[in-house]
C-alpha cells in the first residue's frame, strides 16, 4: 500500500536539491524524532551514497535501482519499497518522474 499522507510532522521548507535539480526533496521530522524525506527524481541515472540505512518507498512513477556490490538492476513501482544498507550506495535509473519517501534509520 502506498503512503498518501504523513500526519504529525515538521517540514523543512527549504528544498534539498541534488544533481543539478534532477532530485529535489524536503526533510520531515515526526513527533518521535524519526527522520524522512519526501521528494522526486526526474529522468536520469544517479548514484546516491548513504550514511544511515534507508528504505526507499515509491509513491508514484517507477525506477530501476542497483545496490552497491550487485550487478542486477531491479524494478520498483508505486507501492513498492527497497532497502539500502548504511554506509553504502545505490544507483537509480529513472525514465519518468519517481516520487518517493525515504525512511532513514
Amino acid at each position: 500500500m502506498t503512503t498518501e499522507k504523513i500526519d504529525g510532522v515538521s517540514v523543512t521548507t527549504k528544498a534539498n536539491v541534488y544533481f543539478d535539480g534532477k532530485c529535489v526533496s524536503h526533510s520531515l521530522t515526526k513527533a518521535d524524532g524519526t527522520k524522512l524525506s519526501v521528494g522526486v527524481v526526474l529522468p536520469a541515472t544517479l548514484t546516491f551514497n548513504t550514511g544511515a540505512p534507508e528504505i526507499m518507498e515509491c509513491v508514484a512513477g517507477s525506477c530501476e535501482y542497483k545496490l552497491a556490490g550487485t550487478d542486477a538492476w531491479v524494478q520498483s513501482s508505486a507501492g513498492e519499497k527497497f532497502n539500502v544498507p548504511g554506509n553504502s550506495s545505490f544507483e537509480i535509473r529513472v525514465t519518468e518522474a519517481y516520487h518517493y519517501i525515504c525512511h532513514f534509520g
